[in-house]
């Protein structure tokens, strides 16, 4: 433990002193690479620090203990090893969390796609309570919100809807709500009171720079037309809505939210490049995302992730089997207690893997 900590110790070192060097400072993406890297290290070593010290004392006091020597001594002696032994082993399990190896895009911002499924108009109101979660939960957290795209439908549903969330974290909270989302209660346009099940599909992105994916020009066409507004109408006289089409992949994206052309044009960019980065990442992690079931099931689209119950009051998730029976609370924003089972699932998870080795 000692060994890991000291070499994280030493990369921490480095990475300041390469963070000084004008050499680096003028090139702004490697420092912002380093600069999470450095955020990430923090943690560790201030604990690494406290836990080498209480381990060394730990150890001096058992000797004094063994040495027999005064009374007073060895009364502090015994006081400081009572409480050593038990808070070392806690630091040692706080310090096998950190040294999990960590997503590197967890403190990244994040697009989210909401798009509804099977269910017809219900689907689409689903999709807009989603949304509506979401926004909510990104307030709790002090997170800003900027619409991006959508199509509604006549009665306040969305067909879609796509808008980025920034943040501390936010992508390292959020990664896990990937999937398809189902939905019991029964509509409103329901007579009989009959329960219905309806779905919609999420999809998180993480943002990333323009340098770190490469897009060549003449790969895009570009496509304006007018804004729509709530209930379908026109708010914009002027075509200043962007539609991009990326020919390599089929890849199409748009914002319609800003009040300028050149603005959602750079909006719908950085859709693309999310997108882009994200088809990258699956190739390169495929193989390792095979033996990762959570990721596996939370970066699938088609794959039924949780099931919202109305009549019963009731969510449940069903990649680590947690449920939740305030389901009006959830809906509301409050989704702190299911992100963090997620997030030490996801937690045990790599830690299993790597003490594997696998």
């Amino acid at each position: 433990m000692q060994d890991k900590i000291r070499k994280v110790i030493d990369r921490h070192a480095e990475v300041q002193r390469l963070l000084s060097e004008a050499s680096v400072l003028s090139d702004q993406p490697k420092a912002r690479e380093l600069g999470r890297e450095l955020r990430m290290l923090e943690p560790i070593v201030s604990l690494g620090e406290t836990y080498i010290k209480a381990f060394h004392d730990l150890e001096g006091s058992k000797e004094l203990l063994a040495a027999g020597t005064d009374p007073a001594l060895k009364e502090m002696a015994q006081e400081e090893y009572d409480r050593l032994k038990v808070e070392v082993p806690k630091m040692e399990e706080e310090l096998k969390l950190l040294l999990v190896p960590q997503d590197p895009n967890d403190s990244r911002n994040f697009i989210m796609e909401i798009r509804a499924g099977t269910g017809g108009e219900e689907a689409a109101l689903f999709a807009s309570d989603l949304y509506r979660m979401y926004t909510r939960y990104a307030e709790r957290k002090s997170w800003t919100v900027a619409l991006l795209d959508w199509n509604e439908t006549d009665k306040g549903g969305f067909k879609e809807i796509s808008f980025s969330v920034s943040g501390d974290g936010a992508y390292g909270f959020m990664k896990f709500e990937s999937g398809v989302h189902r939905v019991q209660r029964v509509p409103e346009t329901e007579a009989q009171g009959r329960v219905h099940t309806s779905a919609a599909s999420v999809v998180v992105l993480p943002e990333v720079e323009d340098v770190e994916v490469e897009i060549n020009p003449a790969d895009l066409q570009f496509d304006t037309y007018r804004a729509g507004g709530k209930g379908g109408q026109n708010v914009n006289k002027v075509e200043t809505a962007v539609r991009i089409t990326h020919a390599p992949s089929g890849i199409v994206v748009a914002c319609q939210q800003e009040r300028s052309q050149f603005q959602n044009r750079e909006r719908a960019m950085k859709m693309l490049r999310a997108k882009l980065y994200e088809r990258k990442l699956e190739e390169q992690t495929s193989a390792q995302a095979a033996k990762r079931k959570l990721m596996v099931k939370s970066g699938d689209r088609s794959d039924k992730i949780r099931t919202y119950n109305f009549p019963q009051n009731r969510l449940t998730d069903h990649r680590i089997g947690f449920t939740l029976y305030s389901l009006d609370r959830v809906v509301d924003g409050e989704l702190d207690a299911l992100i963090e089972q997620l997030r030490l699932a996801d937690r045990a998870e790599r830690m299993e893997q790597a003490s594997t080795g696998s």
